[in-house]
């Protein structure tokens, strides 16, 4: 069989669909033929010569307006059908576009949307004009396809590329009614798979769940009632849903994903020009942390919660193959949490050996200071830790599992060891408090040289998430987000088995508070490239450099006994009185130690918890630009390193 495997828009443009390479794998060791079609470049390159897209206005769709649901909105007219005038792309990006009142009065609501949610008018305009041109970039592609049809065409479809497949699904069918057409990915976990089916019947099939052996059992033939989770129809066009199995994937079962598919099209694409290329490999499936604590807010891992991974040599082999194959360094892990057992096994090995790869890992916070110097030799440049708040109040409600000095640790520690830390910072959650938020806020000057979260925002209701199946947390859901309704021509209840963000009333702090709370992330975000906050242990003196703005001083020593225990105590969150039990001079003491402290900008505490947030000095971020073992070209390749490592 000759199949197909689209990666529509707006999926991401620097690294390779993990999905559809595990499906090349699957698919091609059952003896098919198989290309993997990157359409998202292919809609790139079209785009930027006939219409001056840029790197910019892509990301817009694919990263920046998800919540706004922008880029399944601007493919909804290729999907649907729309009539009418649309201003240029051209003018739109160069920023002379029309304004919002000038623009269609059938898309006003949304466009009003988009506007209360902090689009800009250049940006609701440039989506109007890409729902103008996406039914000829369509037509385009299935002009393509059905000059030499495949037997089957393959979807993945995550986050916003449900329209963009619909509309090149349907209009495939209807050239070519003979070519199958199969959906797949996360916007296809349980009832929403179910709902794709039933409202679409261009779609023959829909894989629900883990595909390695569903899709390969689908292109067998033979019994497809037998095929768990498979989304079908019978003689007569009915679709069927098969029960999604319980039993998820075994490790030995994940396989590894195939991507010269990828590599090749993007180095003959524009987007070669603007992105950094990078590996996208994953080492487990799951969380262990959401099997025991689900937390409150979270629906990522859909319908499988339960936490797999890889046996480490069979990872750390997948990584370094992947690697030397592509000659790529940059590896973005996507799992949602990093096995705990691959410290001592496949970040101690990565530490050892004489390659010099860069990771992306998830991770939870309260890791300790040597861990995250594992992370940092093993290659880890940057880290995701779910942090997420600063208040151990509302991380409690969340169900995190960390307090709120454990998150300021993690920003430290991970800076001491070279790592940086990508994270958000969350609020609207039912029961907070202002005081939880007043608190933190005061105290931002103190973490100025701290990697900052990338913004504020409020939480989401997501399928999946226990705020979701559980409405006696606190919301009342009421509906799909809005953007469903404008993308979609379908009834509500047919909507709110399609969609994966739902609207209810807000909970938690009020908009004054949050607008607060953002404009201190923002002013963090602004001071953070020229602050620093760092110190040198040298035994009997402790010295102190700052050039965070808040504070005047430049340098500071500590040389009191009393002052260099604390400082030294305060290095793990602590209680007064924990403190006063270890310090020289108990009570006494301590009281004036942290009064000095803060007058200094030292000390970040929650309640009745107290951290010194000083980074240690001879481990900077800029340490990270230099080579850990040497030249490059004194480097053994990759494959040379497989061939010896062990993992003990």
């Amino acid at each position: 069989m000759r199949i197909v495997l689209l990666h529509m828009p707006w999926g991401a443009i620097d690294v390779p669909s993990l999905a559809l390479g595990i499906m090349h794998t699957a698919a091609a060791r059952a003896g098919h033929q198989v290309e993997v079609r990157y359409a998202n470049l292919d809609f790139v390159d079209w785009a930027a010569e006939t219409a001056g897209f840029g790197v910019d206005d892509y990301q817009y769709f694919s990263e920046k307006s998800y919540f706004q649901g922008a880029g399944d909105w601007a493919f909804a007219g290729a999907l649907y059908g729309d009539d009418g005038p649309a201003p240029g792309i051209e003018a739109c990006v160069n920023g002379d576009g029309s304004d919002i009142d000038d623009l269609d009065g059938e898309f006003a609501p949304y466009f009003e949307y988009l506007a209360t949610s902090g689009a800009s008018e250049q940006e609701i305009a440039l989506t109007r004009a890409t729902r103008a041109i996406a039914p000829a970039f369509i037509a385009r592609l299935v002009d393509e396809l059905a000059a030499d049809p495949p037997d089957l065409v393959g979807f993945t479809t995550t986050f916003q590329q449900n329209t963009a497949s619909l509309a090149a699904a349907k209009l495939l069918k209807q050239r070519c009614p003979q070519v199958r057409t199969v959906f797949g990915g996360a916007n296809c976990d349980g009832p929403q798979g179910a709902a794709l089916h039933r409202n679409f019947p261009f779609l023959d099939y829909v894989v629900r769940g883990e595909g390695e052996a569903a899709f390969p059992a689908l292109l067998e033939g033979g019994d497809l009632s037998a095929v768990p989770g498979l989304c079908w129809r019978d003689d007569s066009g009915t679709s069927t849903a098969n029960e999604m199995t319980r039993r998820p994937l075994p490790p030995a079962a994940i396989l590894a994903p195939r991507y010269d598919d990828f590599y090749e099209r993007l180095d003959a694409s524009v987007a070669a020009g603007w992105v950094d290329p990078k590996l996208v490999v994953e080492g487990s499936r799951g969380c262990w942390w959401g099997e025991k604590h689900h937390c409150t807010f979270c629906g990522l891992n859909g319908s499988s919660m339960e936490f797999r991974s890889k046996p480490p040599t069979d990872f750390l082999a997948e990584v370094l193959t992947l690697a030397e194959r592509h000659q790529l360094l940059d590896v973005y892990v996507v799992d949602n949490i990093l096995d705990m057992g691959y410290f001592d096994t496949v970040l101690k090995s990565l530490a050892e050996l004489p390659v010099d790869l860069r990771l992306h890992f998830e991770i939870k916070a309260n890791l300790r200071r040597h861990q995250f110097q594992l992370l940092g030799d093993s290659g880890a440049a940057q880290v995701q830790p779910g942090i997420e708040s600063l208040s151990t109040r509302v991380l409690r409600i969340m169900d995190k599992g960390v307090t709120g000095c454990q998150n300021v640790r993690a920003l430290r520690d991970a800076q001491s060891a070279g790592v940086s830390v990508s994270w958000n910072y969350l609020y609207g959650f039912p029961g907070e408090q202002p005081a939880d938020y007043e608190s933190v806020i005061r105290q931002l000057p103190v973490l100025h040289h701290l990697d900052p979260p990338t913004g504020a925002g409020r939480i989401a209701i997501e399928r999946f998430s226990p705020y979701f199946d559980r409405p006696e947390l606190g919301f009342a859901i009421t509906r799909p987000a809005f953007q469903y309704g404008a993308t979609y021509r379908l009834p509500q209840s047919k909507l709110a088995e399609l969609a994966y963000v739902f609207s209810a009333p807000p909970r938690g702090i009020g908009g004054d508070l949050a607008e607060r709370l953002s404009a201190a992330v923002d002013t963090w975000i602004a001071r953070f490239p020229d602050s620093r906050l760092s110190y040198r242990d040298a035994g009997g003196r402790i010295a102190l450099v700052n050039t965070r703005p808040e504070y005047d001083w430049r340098v500071v020593e500590l040389t009191d006994p009393v002052e260099l225990a604390a400082f030294r105590l305060l290095n793990q969150p602590r209680s007064t009185a924990a403190l006063a039990a270890k310090v020289p001079g108990g009570a006494a003491a301590v009281g004036p130690v942290l009064e000095r402290f803060t007058a200094l900008g030292l000390l970040f505490h929650d309640g009745d918890s107290f951290l010194q947030v000083a980074v240690e000095s001879d481990n900077q971020v800029l340490m990270r630009m230099q080579h850990r073992h040497g030249p490059a070209a004194a480097r053994p390749r990759a494959e040379e390193v497989l061939d010896a490592v062990t993992i003990g």
